[in-house]
């Protein structure tokens, strides 16, 4: 047995005869963990198998897992190239038991595989168990003929395994082999177990218990089993070497590179051909799984991946982009066993290529920084660490590489300081990275875009176009029909469809072909930045791939929305114009009914500035004038003054939308790059009328607005509601404002006279046959249930009852139309010395159901739900005074 392929078909078809599930690798963005970056071993996709909240049709399974190893808290990045074993990208084999068998049954798999699939010498195999787990221990002796000595005990946290702080756990049991004398190194536990002679092949975990919080352990009901044995060490055993990239399938790949590039795999340069080989893998596999390259979260690590075998590309001598040309060489190698590789070879190449061609330029420019900024450095002189971070971070310069290219002067670089700047943006990383559970793009996307190529869209210049059925999704699955009742995505080759991107929605509208055809288009989403996919509901007919369809968006709703995009160009520089340059978009929606403009401005607009914004774009409308729109290049269009829309992903060439003159001096009014629809001329807008301002967060403010005929028409309901106001007030419109003025007045004064009035009533008299005053011992009560009387003003029934009674204690209770009560307890002052209102009043307060009360010696308010107690709440104040 020598090849990688063959190895990993052996493992499979091993554990499928001894009756588990061969299940497929999940994606390397993990879908049912949150706290991971990318996938990084075997049981990730059964976490929730292990954990009781997901149930299989099966209790046994196996897997080849496809792992990365390269950000977050595992991350092997720098190590890989220089070392032996370690890579970015990795296959796990695994077996798993979920409360089916255990140690026994575990132990017994993985020697039977070891020693007779594989044919391993048994006398270069040892076992390490966990120092207190005496039953595997016994297990090992008994089923491998093991001698006590090649049983080795470790006491460390190496060899037991915890999901976590809490959650199932148990002892670990390790399988090594060794090498041979010949290598250096120690056996595991020993002082030289680093060495590479004794190389671990197979982890068994032994799930037996879970972890309490407090440290308590309990035994599981259904202990599990969860195995990793790395592809790429058991294949180097297998293969005679101690070295993973010796084997077969990293030979390929390091070959491929050799003929490329005429520069030896094995020479001086062999850490170059090993990181081009490792990091061709885990790109690849990445791309296919729905990860691009970019500047933030997975996307960032994917391309400090692509760059740091780029950059040893060029290392090689490589003139012209050399990764994407290596792709097929893995196709070929793995397209057999992950063949979501073999779909998505095209977008990889291409993903490549564009990223090399695009290194290759920044890394012109990192070098000319480097030039520039050691510039009057002589021999013995150090770099700056801050720079050379830069340059890693930014330009994809690691550290080698600026200390090569100083070295030849004899100038060194301040490594401390560097690795302070390294630590610092780990430490951003590490608080800002929280992971995510989700794909950010279903990898079903990269597919079709595979298979169907970009769609292309029409609806700059029309509304209605043919176009073919490209591809069909429902349920995330690529399907061949859509009946008449079902729901779908639909991807068709050209489009007039605008997909919802740049804050605009997406489009709606009707599909229909022959034999009856006819789906009503929902909306319309983009995917991958140029893959526009119809959400549609089939009502008649069937809808295939490969159907002719005629295609139609609601050109009514599409108008509104084009005067909406429009108008929020008009509004930006508006506002800049009123209010500042600071003025920059901080996002934006444009629906057919509404728009609505985020922008930065410390503080809230007034409504002379509104009125100002609204009337200068207003006249931009009126003037009447053609919206033009050119195709640039980015870095061209950005240099001529074009502003760029807030979350706007743009490719190399960008639409470039002019709208307006301006009257003082000629210059266009508003330049913007946007990939949106939008009208004409600026009068297809008809009217802008803002209705509304408002804070969204610190420094960001909101303009909503409406266009056109929804404008016009909340005008119409705005002077309607006016006119039937005058109607009501038998006032002219232009007297509403002042005569609204006098009756919110008239109401604020009888407010207060009618609040007087239940006060005096409160406190002359009321429907209590009792005497509101009375004695108790030698102090005066005044204690009244009181209605209709409005909390805050219980207070001040509390005061005018301690004048009344000159020296005592007032208690009155407030009881709400909902069956609420408050509270409030006045001492006079000469007798604050003998009682506490406080201290009454959470007397009182226990009766009505509450907790507390506060306030001060003279004078305490409480509360209580229960407002029907309110004279068991004053019998207890009269009790606590009674002593």
């Amino acid at each position: 047995m020598s090849g990688v392929n063959e190895i990993r078909s052996t493992f499979l078809d091993y554990f499928a005869r001894n009756g588990h599930q061969v299940v497929d690798s999940s994606p390397l963005v993990p879908r049912n963990d949150p706290t991971l970056m990318f996938t990084n071993a075997g049981m990730v996709q059964f976490k929730n198998v292990f954990t009781g909240i997901e149930k299989r049709p099966y209790s046994r399974a196996v897997t080849s897992q496809k792992c990365v190893r390269a950000g977050g808290k595992h991350n092997d990045l720098d190590n890989v190239g220089y070392t032996a074993r370690h890579h970015t990208f990795f296959e796990m084999l695994g077996n798993f038991s979920f409360g089916d068998y255990f140690k026994e049954d575990a132990i017994a798999f993985a020697w039977n595989l070891i020693t007779r699939e594989f044919e391993l010498p048994v006398e270069k195999l040892l076992v390490t168990v966990y120092h207190e787990d005496d039953e595997a221990f016994d297990l090992w002796k008994r089923i491998a003929g093991l001698h006590d000595s090649r049983i080795i005990r470790i006491a460390t946290s190496d060899n037991f395994w915890q999901m976590g702080d809490t959650g199932p756990c148990g002892p670990c049991s390790e399988i090594f082999y060794d090498h041979g004398a010949h290598i250096a190194g120690g056996p595991p536990g020993s002082p030289d177990a680093d060495g590479d002679r004794f190389i671990e092949i197979w982890n068994l975990v032994f799930m037996q218990f879970e972890q309490m919080p407090g440290g308590e352990r309990l035994r599981l009901p259904r202990p599990s089993i969860d195995t990793g044995m790395g592809l790429e060490r058991i294949s180097a055993v297998l293969q005679g070497t101690h070295d993973n990239y010796e084997i077969d399938l990293m030979r390929a790949l390091t070959g491929a590179v050799e003929e490329l590039t005429d520069v030896p795999a094995d020479g001086s340069q062999k850490a170059s051909h090993r990181i081009i080989a490792d990091h061709l893998r885990a790109a690849t596999f990445l791309v296919a799984d729905g990860v691009l390259p970019s500047n933030e979260g997975r996307g960032y690590v994917l391309r400090r991946i692509m760059r740091r075998a780029m950059r040893h590309a060029q290392l090689l001598g490589a003139r012209d982009p050399l990764m994407y040309r290596l792709v097929p060489v893995l196709v070929r190698e793995m397209g057999r066993a992950y063949p979501e590789i073999v779909r998505a070879e095209q977008l990889v190449s291409e993903t490549l290529r564009l990223e090399e061609t695009r290194f290759r330029k920044t890394l012109e420019r990192g070098l000319a920084i480097l030039e520039t900024e050691s510039e009057g450095l002589g021999a013995g002189a150090k770099f700056s660490g801050e720079t050379a971070f830069k340059l890693y971070d930014t330009f994809g310069f690691p550290l080698d590489l600026t200390e090569d290219a100083l070295r030849a002067r004899g100038v060194g670089v301040d490594v401390d300081a560097f690795n302070v700047a390294m630590e610092r943006q780990r430490a951003e990383a590490r608080a800002s990275w929280s992971g995510s559970g989700e794909a950010a793009t279903d990898a079903v996307w990269f597919s079709v875009r595979e298979d169907a190529g970009a769609s292309e869209f029409l609806g700059y210049d029309t509304e209605a176009a043919e176009g073919t059925v490209t591809a069909l999704v429902a349920d995330g699955q690529r399907i061949a029909e859509l009946r008449a009742g079902a729901t779908g995505l639909v991807v068709l080759n050209q489009t007039p469809f605008y997909g919802e991107s740049g804050g605009q929605v997406g489009d709606t509208g009707v599909l229909t072909g022959e034999d009856g055809l006819r789906a009503r288009v929902t909306g319309t989403q983009k995917k991958l930045g140029d893959l526009l996919v119809h959400e549609v509901e089939v009502e008649s007919g069937a809808l295939a791939v490969g159907t002719a369809v005629a295609l139609a968006v609601d050109a009514g709703r599409r108008q509104s929305i084009r005067a909406n995009h429009s108008a929020t160009h008009l509004l930006h520089e508006a506002l800049r114009r009123v209010l500042g340059d600071h003025v920059a978009q901080k996002g934006s929606l444009v629906a057919p009914d509404r728009l609505r403009f985020d922008f930065s401005h410390p503080k809230p607009v007034d409504e002379a500035e509104l009125r100002q914004v609204e009337d200068i774009a207003n006249r931009v409308v009126l003037r009447n004038e053609p919206v033009v729109t050119r195709l640039m290049a980015v870095d061209d269009a950005i240099a001529s003054g074009a502003r760029a829309l807030f979350g706007e992903k743009y490719g190399e060439e960008v639409r470039v939308v002019t709208m307006g003159t301006d009257p003082g001096n000629g210059a266009p009014y508003s330049v913007e790059l946007c990939g949106g629809t939008h009208v004409g001329r600026t009068g297809d807008i008809g009217l802008i009328s803002l209705v509304g301002e408002s804070a969204v967060g610190a420094g960001v403010r909101r303009l909503e607005a409406m266009t056109g005929d929804a404008a016009r028409h909340a005008l119409s309901a705005d002077r309607q509601a006016l006119h039937a106001a005058a109607g009501l007030l038998k006032a002219p419109v232009g007297e509403v404002e002042g005569r609204i003025s006098q009756l919110i007045e008239e109401r604020r004064r009888l407010e207060r006279e009618l609040g007087e009035a239940r006060r005096k009533l409160a406190m002359g008299g009321g429907d209590s046959a009792e005497e509101p005053l009375r004695m108790v011992g030698e102090v005066k009560l005044l204690a009244r249930e009181v209605t209709g009387i409005e909390p805050k003003d219980l207070k001040s029934l509390v005061d005018e009852g301690k004048k009344r009674i000159g020296s005592g204690v007032v208690a009155i209770v407030g009881v709400t139309e909902e069956g609420r009560a408050g509270l409030v307890v006045g001492v006079t002052e000469d007798l604050t010395g003998r009682f506490d209102a406080v201290a009454l009043v959470r007397r009182g307060a226990e009766a009505l159901g509450g907790k507390g009360g506060g306030g001060r010696p003279d004078m305490a308010q409480a509360g209580g739900p229960d407002g029907a107690r309110a004279g068991e709440a004053l019998a207890a104040i009269e009790s606590a005074l009674a002593g």
